[in-house]
Parts: structure tokens; C-alpha cells; sequence
């Protein structure tokens, strides 16, 4: 292992460094790191996770993803009807290379690593379902703005609420 040399201080107030110590300064990151878009994972049991990434709280998304053609479902396929007032989808449409491509509109409700699902399910047969889980980690309102994901874009904000400017005075 060569030895690293220190930088030296010149008369004129200036840092130097050697050739040897820039070198070694390099860092390199792997390649998954610089994946920017929204990443789809295939499950064993047929169904697909979604990652996200980082979203803020009380804050709504639209995520934009392309699922690979599901031959179980056949051509007609929609999102079931499920009580989840946090997702929804908002369009389905076939790309032309095979495929779907969903168009789904999400409010980051609570903190932390969030797990939400939709069903999407066949108009024309009773074949069965495919479960999508869309994971994101939600971020406090006190620590910045995240760095969206290609495929995620914030479309809201819900008003954020101070006790301290409500309208209510109480009893007297």
C-alpha cells in the first residue's frame, strides 16, 4: 500500500496537494445509486412491488409505472374498487411494446415506510387478481424536500395546520 502524502502549505497561504493524494481522493459510488426512476419488482407469487422513493407528508403524487404484460388478466384489466382513500388509480393504458402502464395518485398520509396495494383485476373473465404494493418512505414536513423519482411528480399539498392561527378563541 503507498504511503499518502499530506498537503503542504506554501508560503502564499495556498493549499497544495500531490498527484498521489488527488488519486487516492476519488470516490465511486455503485451503479444502483444513481437509479432515478421508480423501480418495479416482480414477486414470486405472481403480484408487484413498486418502490417510490422518497415523498413528503400531506403531500399528493402522481406515480406514473409500466407493469409488464399480465397474460392471466388478458387485455381488459382495471383497478378494483378497494377503500383506500390514500391511492387510487387514474388511468390504465396498454404501451405498445407490451405492458401497462398505470397512472396512480397517492397522498402521503403518515411517516415512515409506507406499504398501500391495489388490486387490478380482469373486466372480462373472473381469472383472478394481481396485487401491486406501492412502498415509499415519508418524510416529516421539518426535514426539506425530497428528490422525486422519474415517474413521481407532486401534483398538492394539503394546508398544513398550526393550532396557534385557529380561528376558535374557546369559552369565556
Amino acid at each position: 500500500m503507498a504511503a499518502v502524502k499530506k498537503a503542504s502549505k506554501t508560503k502564499s497561504g495556498k493549499v497544495r496537494f500531490s498527484e498521489e493524494s488527488a488519486a487516492a481522493s476519488h470516490v465511486h459510488f455503485d451503479e444502483k445509486l444513481h437509479d432515478s426512476v421508480v423501480m418495479v419488482i416482480p414477486q414470486t407469487d405472481g403480484n408487484f412491488l413498486v418502490k417510490v422513493g422518497f415523498l413528503k407528508i400531506q403531500h399528493k403524487y402522481e406515480i406514473v409505472f409500466k407493469l409488464p404484460e399480465i397474460n392471466s388478466l388478458g387485455k381488459d384489466i382495471c383497478a378494483a374498487p378497494l377503500p383506500n382513500t390514500n391511492l387510487k388509480v387514474s388511468k390504465i393504458s396498454p404501451v405498445p411494446e407490451g405492458g401497462l402502464r398505470l397512472f396512480c395518485e397517492y397522498t402521503a398520509h403518515k411517516e415512515g415506510v409506507i406499504k398501500d396495494e391495489i388490486a387490478l383485476i380482469s373486466e372480462t373473465s373472473e381469472k383472478g387478481s394481481v396485487k401491486v404494493v406501492i412502498q415509499a418512505r415519508v418524510m416529516d414536513r421539518h426535514h426539506g424536500t425530497p428528490m422525486l423519482l422519474d415517474g413521481v411528480r407532486c401534483i398538492g399539498a394539503e394546508p398544513e395546520y398550526d393550532s396557534e392561527q385557529s380561528d376558535w378563541q374557546g369559552f369565556d
